[in-house]
């Protein structure tokens, strides 16, 4: 049976998703002090942690794999991303949608890795 590279990357994430600590999201700290509005709600919200852990554990697996000037691009594209992330404010939904769109251009941009047959 083929296991496709999007089911591999799930499997990591979740092993990461699960020993993380309810305290804290991957990225940042749910302690700090000056928490921004769009981390509150992370913090607030298990599944929005959940997505947070699995982003940035696909984020740094994909990091270690790409090529330097990629790897830069990929770096680019999620800082930005982040700035639409936090543009969300306390909304969710909107978490929850930016959270979405980059894992799927995350699975994507793994897909496009040249790698042996």
């Amino acid at each position: 049976m083929k296991t496709t590279i999007a089911s591999i990357l799930a499997a990591l994430a979740l092993c990461f998703t699960v020993q993380a600590k309810p305290a804290s999201a991957a990225s940042f700290d749910c302690k700090g002090a000056t928490l921004a509005a769009d981390e509150k709600a992370i913090c607030e919200d298990r599944d929005l942690n959940d997505a947070d852990v699995k982003m940035v554990t696909t984020f740094e697996i994909l990091t270690g794999l790409l090529a330097m000037g990629t790897r830069g691009e990929m770096q680019d594209d999620q800082s930005a991303w982040l700035k639409r992330r936090q543009a969300c404010g306390s909304d969710a939904e909107c978490i929850r949608a930016a959270y979405a769109e980059r894992l799927k251009q995350l699975s994507e941009t793994f897909e496009k890795i040249n790698r042996p047959l």
